[in-house]
C-alpha cells in the first residue's frame, strides 16, 4: 500500500485533529507540574503537566520523551503510555492527547518559555489552580492500580462552556464523579 492509499487527502466532511501528548514526571511522591506563563494563550496561569504537539515525522512516544526533555531537562525513565483523551473543543478539527507517565532520575529540573515548574506533593496537587480536568486524570494516572489498562476518555464543553469528561462509558465533570 502506497501513501496515497492511506486516504489522507480524503479530508471533505471528515473530523481531524491535532496529535499532542501530556506528560506527568514523578520522583519519588511528587510530581512535576507546569505553572503556564501568563503570557501564554492556552491555561495562563494553570498548572499542568508538561508535553506538546507531535512533529510530523514523530510517533507519540517520541514526542513525549523530546518534550519532557526540552521542557524539563531531566532524564526520565519508564516512560509509558497511560491514556489517550479526544478533545472537541467546537472548532471544525478536535486534538488527541496521548497522557504519558515517566520518573524523573533526579529533582534538578531547568525552567523553560512555557511557565514555571515545581515539584508538587501528588497529596496537594488540587490545592493548586489545575488545568480543568488534572483533578479527574491526576487520580486515574496515580491512584488507581497500575495494570498496564490505557484509559479513554473524551472531552468537550456545554451550551455554558463548563468541561465535560467522559471516561470510558462513565461520565465525570472535572471536579469528580457526576
Amino acid at each position: 500500500m502506497g501513501a496515497k492509499d492511506q486516504g489522507a487527502d480524503a479530508i471533505e466532511g471528515r473530523w481531524l485533529v491535532i496529535p499532542r501528548t501530556l506528560c506527568f514526571i514523578t520522583h519519588g511522591d511528587d510530581v512535576l507540574l507546569l505553572k503556564r506563563g501568563l503570557h501564554k494563550r492556552v491555561y495562563p496561569g494553570r498548572y499542568n503537566g508538561v508535553g506538546g504537539h507531535i512533529e510530523r515525522d514523530e510517533d507519540p512516544l517520541t514526542s513525549a520523551i523530546r518534550e519532557m526533555q526540552e521542557e524539563t531537562g531531566l532524564t526520565v525513565e519508564d516512560v509509558r503510555l497511560r491514556g489517550l483523551i479526544h478533545v472537541d473543543a467546537g472548532s471544525a478539527n478536535g486534538i488527541i492527547v496521548f497522557v504519558f507517565t515517566g520518573r524523573a532520575t533526579s529533582r534538578d529540573f531547568v525552567d523553560s518559555d512555557e511557565g514555571t515548574l515545581e515539584w508538587v506533593p501528588l497529596s496537594a496537587a488540587n490545592d493548586l489552580p489545575l488545568v480543568e480536568d488534572l483533578p479527574v486524570l491526576l487520580p486515574l494516572l496515580f491512584d488507581a492500580p497500575d495494570d498496564g489498562r490505557l484509559f479513554y476518555a473524551h472531552s468537550s464543553y456545554d451550551a455554558d462552556d463548563r468541561p465535560i469528561f467522559l471516561l470510558a462509558e462513565q461520565e465525570v465533570t472535572a471536579r469528580g464523579t457526576q
